[in-house]
């Protein structure tokens, strides 16, 4: 560092950023190609619903506005939508500042959270932020290993977040196992169950972690519009929390951290019912379909209830990441996660999936 800078605390220094996934127009001026799909960043490939998009050229014409602070009206949906108090409705800018702001509201350096290795990074990168001491709990089978993040739990224990289904592996926990992990978490501890790809389970009609908030009261259940509602431009994310954490959520988070446009599309989105079982059940069969053909090309992967796969890399997984991109194929390679011989691939339309599949039968080379 030069005389002229200054100085910033030690723990910046450590701090990894996140890295998102290449856009299509960088790949295509980096390598000199067109046609580039992305593969990278779990998203919907067929976009928001169209009421949804008619509510975001409404609310275009009153962007001079500032948005509702409170998001009160997206909150009352929210509420109808899911039989939830609006009083214990969170909203944040993506699900990942939730969990941020969630950070910022119940932890310090003096305490402690628990998190598993190989879940949504954006855990670790919010605790370290922070300067929380964070045991990361070995997985179980590229999953969680409930018992044993139980068990980490000390008296100073303030957060313990669980994915579910878990991105970047796409296990997924029973609602028996979820069940009796919450009767053994301490009540102390303020649980954080992600459920941001909740809408990709093969059984719509099964158990939600909204069906666990009676059995424990310190349990947050965070949700996204990013993913199967096809919002993810628009950042825009929501929890189902006790009121006390809504209000001490409140307390610290931006005074406009959700806009307007993203707010009404969000309202639109709700409404919609059927364009999210459609789009779902799309992805569903897509995801079902490129399974058989990793499967016929020999390409080992983690069976995955989310919109992505987790696939076996032996050559290396960023070694077969920069062998898709020279084929036009964006995908995620997982070096941040420390899981070198693994690629996440999310699922795109039909058409996208066939050309990744046979740019794998290009380049695969096994162990």
């Amino acid at each position: 560092m030069s005389a002229s800078q200054t100085a910033s605390p030690d723990w910046i220094y450590k701090l990894d950023p996140y890295t998102p996934g290449k856009p299509p127009e960088e790949v295509e001026r980096e390598l000199g190609i067109t046609g580039v799909i992305k593969l990278a960043s779990n998203e919907n490939p067929y976009g928001p619903s169209p009421a949804a998009i008619a509510a975001m050229e409404a609310a275009a014409r009153r962007v001079h506005l500032y948005p509702d602070a409170a998001g009160y009206a997206l909150r009352q949906a929210i509420s109808a939508a899911f039989a939830v108090p609006a009083e214990e409705v969170l909203l944040g800018n993506g699900s990942a500042e939730i969990i941020k702001q969630l950070v910022v509201a119940f932890c310090s350096a003096d305490d402690h959270a628990v998190i598993s290795e190989f879940a949504f990074i954006a855990y670790k990168v919010s605790l370290d932020t922070f300067g929380v001491p964070t045991t990361v709990v070995p997985s179980l089978n590229f999953g969680h290993d409930l018992q044993a993040m139980a068990a980490a739990c000390t008296d100073k224990t303030r957060l313990l977040f669980v994915a579910n289904p878990n991105n970047p592996t796409g296990t997924h926990l029973s609602h028996a196992a979820l069940e009796a992990f919450l009767r053994a978490v301490p009540e102390h501890v303020l649980v954080v169950l992600d459920e941001a790809y909740i809408e990709y389970r093969a059984d719509g009609s099964a158990p939600t972690g909204l069906d666990l908030r009676a059995l424990r009261h310190n349990l947050v259940v965070t949700r996204t519009f990013s993913k199967a509602y096809a919002l993810a431009g628009l950042r825009i994310g929501f929890a189902f929390a006790p009121a006390y954490v809504a209000e001490r959520f409140n307390r610290s988070r931006d005074a406009f951290n959700t806009n307007m446009v993203a707010q009404e599309a969000a309202i639109a989105s709700l409404a919609d019912a059927g364009h999210l079982h459609t789009s779902t059940a799309k992805t569903r069969a897509v995801l079902a379909d490129f399974s058989d053909k990793l499967t016929a090309l020999g390409i080992g992967f983690v069976p995955s209830h989310g919109n992505f796969l987790l696939i076996d890399a032996p050559m290396g997984g960023k070694t077969l990441f920069d062998a898709l991109l020279r084929e036009g194929v964006i995908t995620r390679p997982l070096g941040p996660y420390n899981m070198p011989k693994h690629l996440r691939i999310s699922i795109g339309t039909a058409e996208e999936m066939e050309r990744c599949a046979a740019a794998l039968a290009r380049v695969w080379k096994p162990a």
